[in-house]
């Protein structure tokens, strides 16, 4: 079941969720009863009175709002899907793609992959402890990620939290690289429950990151939810725009084992919503299931 729930302000949130704000037009009615005419000529008084009730009429109006006016206020922004299913196509494997794939929500999983080529733009490092020094584009996000993550360490150090960040934006060559090896290593079947095969990762998108911490000897482990660092990102990532994309108990709907370490912006309404329901992103979107 399709979720409508937020209208997400900015230019470039179209249908794939590239949400745009919504002008409201003025209403014709005061026009339409000002041209309203008689066959008889009133006298002077009458002329004043009705001068007076006419005033009266369009002081009302303008003061009380619409009768769709107020059922735009009243209700709750809506969130178009991740993409017009409707304008979405398939791929020759069947995999559906993703129409808007520089939307801040868009949905990548097993069933919906990114455009073949697809790089997204302004990526950029974020200014966070990584557990490498040396520059590699996986240290990278897109600019409105990468400042959400900065103010997600700021507050996790505050709270005596060391996190780390281990792994961002993938290219589709790099993805692709990784799950061959992977299915070397394990076999396709369970590779698939773990690895995305290329132009279907979210790590494609700029907008995830793996994080760690130095209790974990920088690796990525489901006992990380275990840990301090683990325990916190649970608890307050919503705060700051990210979801653990990958939740236990869910890999019927995502299509992947639990990941306490993956996190994915999606910004702080959407993610606090998904918080506050224990949703999947395809249960908020309703893709799914993914698997």
């Amino acid at each position: 079941m399709m979720k409508w729930k937020y209208i997400v302000l900015g230019v470039g949130l179209s249908v794939m969720l590239s949400g745009c704000s919504l002008d409201q037009s003025t209403s014709s009615d005061n026009e339409d009863k000002q041209s309203t005419s008689t066959e008889q000529t009133p006298s002077k008084d009458e002329d004043s009175a009705n001068e007076q009730k006419q005033s009266n009429e369009e002081q009302s109006e303008n003061s009380e709002p619409s009768k769709e006016q107020q059922k735009e206020e009243s209700e709750e922004p809506n969130v178009p899907a991740a993409g017009d299913k409707a304008e979405e196509k398939k791929d020759s494997d069947g995999l559906t793609v993703v129409n808007e794939p520089k939307s801040m929500h868009v949905v990548v999983n097993k069933q919906r992959k990114l455009p073949d080529g697809y790089t997204p733009p302004d990526l950029v490092v974020p200014d966070v402890p990584f557990y490498f020094t040396e520059f590699h584009p996986k240290k990278q996000m897109r600019k409105e990620a990468a400042k959400a993550l900065e103010e997600l360490f700021a507050a996790a150090s505050q709270d005596g939290i060391d996190l780390v960040a281990a792994s961002g934006y993938r290219s589709y060559e790099r993805q692709k690289s990784i799950y061959q090896q992977n299915v070397a290593e394990r076999g396709e079947k369970e590779a698939n429950q773990f690895s995305a095969k290329p132009g279907t990762s979210e790590h494609q998108t700029g907008l995830a990151m793996d994080v760690t911490s130095a209790q974990m000897a920088f690796k990525l482990k489901q006992s990380f939810r275990q840990t301090d660092e683990g325990a916190w990102l649970a608890k307050n990532a919503h705060e700051y725009g990210f979801i653990i994309r990958y939740p236990k108990g869910k890999s019927d709907i995502t299509g992947y084992s639990y990941e306490p370490w993956h996190l994915r912006y999606v910004g702080t309404d959407i993610s606090t919503e998904i918080h506050k329901q224990e949703e999947t992103l395809e249960e908020f979107f309703g893709f799914h299931p993914a698997s």
